[in-house]
C-alpha cells in the first residue's frame, strides 16, 4: 500500500499558525500549490478553504485575477508570493484581487519563503490585509 507524501514540518507549523491568526494568510507548498488559507483570508477571497480545498499551482493564481491598483494585470511570478517562490526572497506589493464572489479588494500583501534549513525551501507564506482605499 502506497501512502500519501508527508508534508514538511515547517508547513504543518505554518498552517497551525495561520489557523490561529486573525490576519489573512495563505500557504503554498514547494510544488507551488495553494495548500491552505485561513478564515480571515476566506472573508476577502469569498470562499472557504473547506469549500475549495487545495488548488494546483496552474489554477489558483489565475482565479484571483490579480492586478496593480491602477488595473494592470500582474503575472503570478511578479506577485509577492511568486517572488518569494521563484526568487526565494521576501516581497511586498499593493494589489487588487477579484474574489471568488466577484468583489474586488485592494490589499497589501507580503510573502516570504519557508526554509527548514538554508537552501531547503518547503513553501511560501503570504499575509495580506485589505487597505482602507478599497
Amino acid at each position: 500500500m502506497e501512502s500519501a507524501p508527508q508534508k514538511a514540518l515547517v508547513l504543518i507549523v505554518a498552517r497551525e499558525l495561520a489557523a490561529n491568526l486573525a490576519t489573512p494568510m495563505f500557504l503554498i507548498d514547494a510544488a507551488g500549490d495553494l495548500v491552505f488559507y485561513n478564515e480571515a483570508a476566506e472573508q476577502i477571497l469569498g470562499k472557504s478553504f473547506a469549500e475549495l480545498g487545495a488548488i494546483s499551482a496552474l489554477t489558483w493564481g489565475e482565479m484571483l485575477n490579480l492586478t496593480t491598483p491602477d488595473g494592470q494585470p500582474v503575472r503570478r511570478r511578479d506577485t509577492p508570493a511568486g517572488i518569494a517562490f521563484w526568487h526565494q526572497r521576501p516581497a511586498h506589493a499593493t494589489l487588487r484581487a477579484t474574489a471568488f464572489d466577484g468583489s474586488v479588494h485592494e490589499v497589501e500583501a507580503t510573502a516570504y519563503p519557508l526554509f527548514a534549513k538554508a537552501g531547503e525551501m518547503h513553501g511560501v507564506v503570504s499575509i495580506f490585509w485589505e487597505t482602507s482605499g478599497s
